[in-house]
């Protein structure tokens, strides 16, 4: 059998026949049968018939390729390409292997966050050992060596990050959060308040600054006891002598920006913006400083003090806070209900008789639900009696949703509306040390015992979170589209992840195949600016 093409004329025009032919003897002459007419299959498939009539052998596509390998590509060449963009791997410094060490956990840090022995393992499941050159004979010690470096570079490199987000008078949040530590052994181990709580486990704590933007730019560590004043003033001492920054606005909560820590800023002149606590708050309200009918037509208004000399006070109602106040007051006090109400039952049923004990019981359900001023108690031998303090919990709902943002930053250089505004930029700190200790980052738990180790742990973390920081902000158009498959970075990450590069072989050949994105993977590495 073969393929024959016949041409024939008819009235001018020529005609073309793709056949399939059998050539055959009969009484001794060569003959030919037509036995199909192959003019209507495309060329290719033609071409395939001729090649098998000539006797080549044709195997199955599945068994002319053969995948050898699969690395995990997508999301760490997402986070990598990030990192160039954005100029980290040239602000790091340092020789290429260390830094290439360095990136490589910041990646992981991001992708796939865990301890470092199991990064090294996790690199051999990525392309990362062949983007960034890491050589295989990589030991643990080796990520530990290369975070000694990096805490020794960190003053450099942060001031550096400075000098790329902050100016001479620029805004500056400071906050400060702890993590809890397994073992006690760390000398940065102490028992204080516990952010995570985590009573009784002792932890660090750690202040991170930001630009206006929430643009992390430094990181220190403090021991576990430490109080959120007792640390500004070494961040005071770091805007000035290590930045050279003479005049910056300071944002800090009202535990952060203390009576002291205020003098303290003022001798460095710097500004600042905090709140007042709710116990000022009170006095202010009980002083007339402010009527509650300030509110009827806007949401802030500006007053000043005698106790606040020099001070700008600007008092602000949040009616969505101040529904939520209502809500969970309520929750709590009937919490407490029931619970003084088992207490009484117990008197009454004469289990509970000794005044002693029934004030300890009814001491630990107040406590609990801090309702003590919210409650009258009697109390004695035999005898428990409760009641809600209707004036007091009266007194304190008038106040509810109302906060003072307290700044001596004058008029002219910033508004009411913008010193609150700037005040509430302090939740972007917060969202930071949400994304560091959550599974996003995993700061926690922290297992060093050394406390260079721990202390170069956070700054890896932190230099992480400032790689987030610029893809969440690439990202944001996609999160804010509503679409559920862009809800989170994590969701984003765990869905490029599955764009593998595979080894192929094909005739001996060997040769590597990326998996092609689908809508949304497509989508996220627009958004990126990144191209496999």
């Amino acid at each position: 059998m073969h393929v024959a093409i016949t041409k024939r004329t008819y009235k001018g025009k020529t005609y073309t026949s793709i056949l399939l032919r059998q050539t055959y003897r009969e009484d001794g002459k060569v003959k030919h049968r037509t036995l199909a007419n192959l003019s209507a299959l495309p060329e290719h498939v033609i071409d395939l018939i001729r090649r098998a009539l000539k006797g080549e052998a044709f195997i199955s596509a599945s068994e002319a390729f053969r995948i050898t390998a699969s690395r995990s590509h997508g999301a760490v060449w997402a986070v990598l390409s990030t990192v160039r963009q954005i100029g980290l791997d040239k602000l790091l410094g340092g020789d290429e292997l260390w830094r290439s060490i360095v990136i490589g956990m910041i990646v992981a840090r991001l992708v796939e966050p865990g301890s470092k022995r199991f990064t090294r393992s996790y690199w051999q499941q990525t392309t990362l050992p062949s983007l960034l050159s890491l050589p295989e004979t990589l030991s643990v010690n080796d990520l530990y060596d290369a975070m000694d470096t990096l805490l020794q570079r960190q003053p450099a490199i942060e001031k550096k990050l400075a000098k790329r987000h902050l100016e001479e008078g620029a805004l500056v949040l400071y906050d400060l959060s702890s993590s809890y530590l397994e073992g006690t052994h760390c000398p940065l181990a102490e028992f204080g308040y516990s952010r995570d709580k985590k009573r009784r486990k002792m932890q660090f704590t750690y202040g991170l600054l930001t630009n206006k933007d929430g643009c992390p730019i430094a990181i220190e560590v403090f021991p576990g006891n430490c109080s959120d004043g007792t640390t500004l003033k070494e961040q005071i001492t770091r805007l000035r002598k290590q930045y050279g920054l003479r005049r910056v606005v300071l944002v800090g909560d009202r535990g952060m920006i203390t009576k002291t820590r205020i003098s303290e800023l003022k001798e460095a002149g710097y500004d600042w913006i905090t709140a007042l606590r709710a116990s000022d708050i009170q006095r202010l309200y009980a002083d007339e400083a402010f009527q509650l009918s300030l509110f009827d037509e806007r949401d802030l208004a500006e007053i000043e003090h005698p106790s606040f000399p020099g001070e700008r006070l600007v008092v602000c109602r949040n009616p969505l806070m101040t529904e939520e106040r209502r809500r969970n007051r309520e929750d709590l006090l009937q919490a407490t209900e029931r619970e003084l109400e088992k207490i009484r039952a117990r008197v009454e049923a004469g289990t509970l008789v000794s005044a002693d004990r029934i004030g300890l019981a009814a001491g630990k359900v107040i406590d609990k639900y801090k309702m003590a001023k919210h409650f009258i108690l009697e109390i004695s031998d035999g005898i428990f009696r409760y009641r809600r303090d209707e004036a007091r919990i009266e007194q304190e709902a008038q106040l509810d949703g109302i906060y003072v943002v307290r700044t001596a930053v004058p008029r002219e250089e910033m508004s009411a509306n913008e010193v609150v505004e700037t005040y509430k930029g302090l939740q972007q700190v917060e969202q930071a040390f949400r994304n560091m200790k959550s599974m996003q980052l995993e700061l926690r738990p922290v297992f060093h015992r050394l406390a260079t180790r721990v202390r170069s742990h956070v700054f890896l973390c932190m230099m992480a979170y400032y790689v987030q920081w610029h893809m969440m902000r690439a990202l944001r158009g996609l999160k804010e589209s509503g679409d559920p498959a862009y809800g989170s970075f994590r969701l984003m990450m765990e869905r490029l992840k599955s764009l593998q590069q595979n080894t192929v072989e094909c005739a001996g050949q060997m040769f590597e195949q990326i998996t092609k994105p689908d809508e949304y993977q497509q989508q996220i590495l627009d958004a990126l600016g990144v191209r496999l």
